[in-house]
């Protein structure tokens, strides 16, 4: 019944004929935004995407690496330009009051039952990319060349490109020359585009420390091993990686998310675990920050005379996304395309952040292939306002408060992402 629904709904946000196609952008937004997925569980959100882009006239595969779906349109002898945008949604209760509020339950990977929203403008980027492929449909007598639109899965578990990669993205379809993509900002009032040269986004692991004690009764310490006592000075060392381990001017953080220890008053408990999350740009950093989370995680156990079959378990996991480099060269001059379409006033140069994303990957390849994400500002501009009087605070990305301004967040997108490629892939 679902699917049902959904393929109704889509008859009616975008109708196709032999001749022409109607796309109701503001439409099509506020459905992904009320209809979220988690990672991994894309299913109905890739279906949508990809009949609309099929119906439009792109040869479309799905399934590309999980719910991955990869859409080539070819015109003429050119350059081959990837755009892409991904599809998952967040475990997290949406709080904004907005008539078409996410009201989504679903559970999450570890059986844990979690609602879900678009906290991170997944539904923006999925929505700009999707107006600016019909709209480059409409207007191919402008254009040469082979474009590539991409829906990707998983960008929060850090697991989306890098399983697209390896399902062969870049060898059962055409290696792009350029890659585009888009990412919203909390910061930004709606109507701007933010631009970096250069790092923008950081290398980001995620580290489970396991440590293991001896339990024991609370009132009897000295017949035990504390792992809570142990973690404490793991927790308090492992601030010292950052101030005093790498060069002060090198960005890292090393921050502990969680701790769980213990059942009971009484109870000295038998093991204590940490969840970290690190971030950093060079590579040289990165291998610092890991190599000194284990060190000081074993070496503290040792020095507290912890037994030696009880030796910590420190496991940096695989959702680790690799930091994000836009090309300089395209940046310059994706940004004067930008410029000439949107005007002088809404391009804003943005300081390089600790966030992650996996569109690093794309870039990061043998091919090296030129990679550029903007960022697009999605405040309204009455709160911007607000804010800039120091009456108000900005939701960040990833709050259940989260919520752009949609038609100036989306038309600006659009506009910004159609320019730069057909500045890139222009007709002779």
């Amino acid at each position: 019944m679902r699917q049902l629904i959904q393929a109704c709904l889509l008859m009616v946000l975008c109708g196709f004929n032999m001749q022409s196609w109607s796309f109701d952008e503001l439409a099509y937004y506020t459905h992904l935004h009320e209809n979220p997925e988690l990672s991994f569980q894309e299913e109905q959100t890739a279906a949508i995407l990809a009949k609309t882009l099929k119906d439009a006239g792109f040869t479309v595969t799905t399934g590309v690496g999980g719910h991955g779906v990869v859409a080539i349109v070819q015109n003429g002898e050119g350059p081959t330009l990837m755009v892409r945008a991904d599809m998952d949604g967040l475990p997290v209760e949406e709080d904004t009051g907005l008539s078409y509020a996410s009201t989504v339950k679903a559970k999450e990977l570890n059986g844990q039952d979690v609602s879900v929203m678009h906290a991170c403008g997944h539904d923006v980027h999925m929505t700009v990319v999707m107006s600016a492929a019909l709209e480059l449909l409409e207007r191919r007598d402008e254009w040469q060349g082979t474009l590539m639109v991409i829906m990707q899965p998983a960008e929060e578990r850090g697991a989306g490109a890098r399983d697209m990669l390896a399902d062969g993205l870049f060898e059962r379809f055409p290696q792009p020359d350029y890659n585009l993509s888009v990412h919203t900002i909390a910061t930004l009032p709606a109507g701007k585009i933010g631009f970096i040269s250069g790092w923008m986004m950081a290398n980001v692991d995620s580290v489970d420390i396991t440590l293991h004690g001896v339990g024991g009764h609370g009132a009897y310490p000295h017949t035990a091993k504390d792992p809570v006592v142990l973690a404490a000075a793991v927790i308090m060392d492992l601030q010292t990686l950052v101030s005093r381990e790498i060069h002060p001017a090198e960005p890292g953080v090393v921050t502990v998310g969680s701790i769980h220890a213990g059942t009971k008053h009484n109870i000295i408990s038998d093991k204590a675990t940490l969840q970290l999350t690190v971030r950093s740009y060079s590579d040289e950093v990165r291998d610092t920050l890991l190599a000194g989370i284990e060190r000081i995680a074993v070496k503290q156990a040792e020095a507290m005379g912890f037994p030696a079959d009880k030796k910590p378990d420190v496991a940096v996991l695989q959702e680790y996304t690799p930091a994000l480099w836009n090309d300089p060269a395209l940046v310059t001059r994706g940004v004067a395309a930008m410029r000439g379409e949107l005007g002088d006033d809404a391009l804003v140069e943005i300081p390089k952040e600790m966030g992650g994303e996996d569109f690093s990957r794309y870039g990061r390849t043998d091919a090296k292939i030129p990679s550029f994400m903007i960022r697009v500002g999605t405040v309204p501009q009455s709160l911007w306002d607000a804010a800039s009087r120091g009456e108000e605070r900005l939701p960040s990305l990833h709050s259940a408060f989260f919520a752009p301004d949609p038609v100036p967040t989306l038309d600006t997108g659009r506009r910004a992402i159609t320019a730069m490629v057909l500045d890139l892939m222009a007709s002779p």
